[in-house]
Formats: C-alpha cells, structure tokens, sequence
C-alpha cells in the first residue's frame, strides 16, 4: 500500500505514517487538554478573599505550566521524529503507544504533584510519582528514536550519519538522568523536583529545534 503522507512504497509489514502520526496528535492533545482541569474555580468562602484563594493554588498553576511546556516540547520532539519516516512497522506502532500510555498519564502525575505540594504528609511521594512519570516518558521516547534511528533505518525518508544519530539520541537522552536527579531529590523536598522540572523545561525550550 502507499503512505498517506509521502506517497512512498510501502511493502505489506509496513504501515504509512500519517494516521500514526494522527492518533498521536490526538492523544497528546487530549494530555494537554486534561491539565487545565485542575485549574478549578475557587468556590466562595465567607471571610476568604478570592485573590487569596487564587493565591493558594499557585502549585496548581505552576505545575501545569511545567507540564504544558514538557508535553509541548515532546509533541513538537515527536512530530519530528515521525516526519523522518516514511513508513512504520509494528515495533515502532508497539513502542509510539507505549510512549503515548506515558503521556496522557502526565495530567495525573501533575494534579496529584500540585494537590500535595504542601501538604504536611505525602508531599515527598507525589514529587517523586511526578518526576518519575517523566523520566518514564523520557525514556519511552528515547527508545523510540533509537529504534527508528538505529534499528530501523531502512524505514526513513532519507539516510542519517552516524554523527547525527548520535546528536539525535544524546539530545534525547539528555533529560532522563535530570528527571532522576529530580526525582532522588524529591526524597529531599518536593521543592527542588520542581525546581529542576522547572529548570529543565526551560532548557529544551530555549534550545528546542526539529
């Protein structure tokens, strides 16, 4: 059959990329989408203002932009690790939707980090859950590039060097041992996860490149 994106021949244990591509835009989105539910109204209190109930849920509306900056740059990552290819076999759809299983469990990770932020007990666990969940995330993404851009060669559009799978895979890898770090930290204070996350996100952001 031919891809739907290329147009390229593709034999019968390969598949077009287009509508992975597709679900896999789709199930980042709705990832992005949940974070926001944890953004709720504050429901009125007597005596309470509501700049102070505001005030209260900044780890909620910290921890989303965190997530949101760490989903952006991952979808952006992944869009273009997916336009390298011109056809998909069944380990790359395998290991595309373990890395999406990842993924859309982020919003949880995250309301769970916010809610216990600074709470007095189970502050610790939940900033280890969420730097974990992304060091999971991290390394499902790895293996995906390392399987297209190693293991499956003869899948892509065009031929790489061995000098530019290396930049791919070591960019890629970068954010693994952080989010460890991250996480170790965690056991520490739950304040220097997020400080790293934090740290982290705007590192990709302001070198991120296709």
């Amino acid at each position: 059959m031919l891809s739907a994106d290329s147009g390229a021949h593709v034999t019968a244990e390969e598949y077009g990329v287009g509508r992975v591509e597709a679900l896999s835009d789709g199930v980042i989105a709705v990832a992005i989408t949940l974070l926001v539910l944890d953004l709720r109204v504050p429901e009125p209190k007597a005596g309470v203002s509501l700049a102070d109930q505001l005030g209260d849920m900044w780890p909620n509306y910290l921890a989303y932009v965190i997530s949101f900056l760490a989903i952006g740059i991952m979808w952006i990552s992944h869009h273009a690790t997916l336009r390298r290819l011109r056809a998909a076999d069944h380990v790359v759809l395998v290991i595309n939707l373990l890395l999406l299983l990842c993924i859309v469990a982020l919003p949880f990770s995250t309301s769970l980090f916010a809610t216990y932020l600074n709470a007095s007990e189970g502050a610790h666990v939940a900033a280890v859950i969420y730097a974990c969940s992304f060091l999971v995330t991290a390394l499902m993404f790895v293996s995906l590039q390392y399987l297209i851009v190693v293991r499956r060669p003869h899948l892509l559009r065009e031929p790489i060097t061995p000098v530019q799978q290396r930049a791919l895979l070591r960019r890629g890898a970068l954010s693994a041992p952080v989010y460890l770090v991250a996480a170790l930290a965690g056991l520490v204070t739950p304040y220097a996860t997020l400080g790293i996350c934090v740290a982290l996100g705007l590192f990709y952001l302001l070198r991120i490149r296709a």
